[in-house]
């Protein structure tokens, strides 16, 4: 029997799955918004919000307990001074991910699902989902659009 046995398995080892779901955690912090299976988004909830609960205490034992998760100091340094402190984070006692179900996935019709800290919007993560040279490209496109519109007005 599966007594106080909580978590999703996920297919993997104890090993791989905690690398699975720091990797997700690494991927939250950095981007703020990230597309994966509705499984590991549940599971993701808990790791994701134990970051932010730490975060608020800001204590050395509660970085230490977050580097290890997230094995990047500049990711350490962005869960405690930006991602904690920010209102809509900061003023709640838990929750701080939200979970949107996206449909199937095409090619194994696995149910994918959308996390993202609450408050954050796909328009809002952009600059941290794209790179400089992409969002560049993004500017000429639709500069290059505009320009279209205007000429087939005049016209």
């Amino acid at each position: 029997m599966r007594h106080l046995k909580k978590r999703r398995k996920l297919g993997r080892t104890t090993s791989h799955r905690k690398a699975t779901l720091n990797n997700l955690a690494r991927a939250l912090v950095q981007y703020e918004l990230i597309q994966t299976t509705d499984a590991k988004a549940k599971e993701l909830r808990r790791v994701s919000d134990r970051l932010i609960t730490l975060g608020k205490k800001d204590t050395l034992a509660a970085r230490r307990r977050v580097f290890a998760i997230l094995r990047d100091r500049d990711m350490v340094a962005k869960v405690f001074g930006d991602l904690a402190k920010r209102d809509e984070l900061a003023e709640r006692q838990g929750g701080y991910t939200r979970i949107i179900k996206l449909g199937n996935r095409r090619g194994d019709a696995a149910p994918l699902s959308r996390v993202s800290w609450v408050g954050a919007t796909v328009q809002s993560t952009e600059k941290l989902r794209y790179p400089a040279h992409i969002l560049d490209r993004f500017d000429e496109v639709k500069a290059d659009a505009d320009d279209e519109v205007e000429e087939t007005d005049e016209g």
